[in-house]
């Protein structure tokens, strides 16, 4: 995988959590970009088109929500 996986979180929502975890327990390297904390990351966010978190960009793709099989596909 040439790009890292970057996942958009805010704080205290679970799915955010879950998503975090279900790429930690496949062993996939990722970096968060918490838009509670960091307004940069949320410009990003908005610039993509999303309002909610959490969303996963793996490549081209994003994957919107807790969605394992997505994951998987992306």
């Amino acid at each position: 995988m040439s790009e890292p996986i970057k996942v958009y979180t805010s704080n205290g929502w679970g799915p955010c959590h879950m998503v975090k975890v279900y790429l930690s327990r496949k062993g996939f390297e990722y970096t968060e970009h918490n838009v509670s904390l960091d307004r940069e990351a949320l410009k990003e966010l908005v610039s993509k088109g999303y309002r909610s978190t959490p969303v996963t960009v793996i490549g081209e793709e994003n994957v919107v929500g807790y969605s394992p099989s997505k994951i998987d596909e992306a």
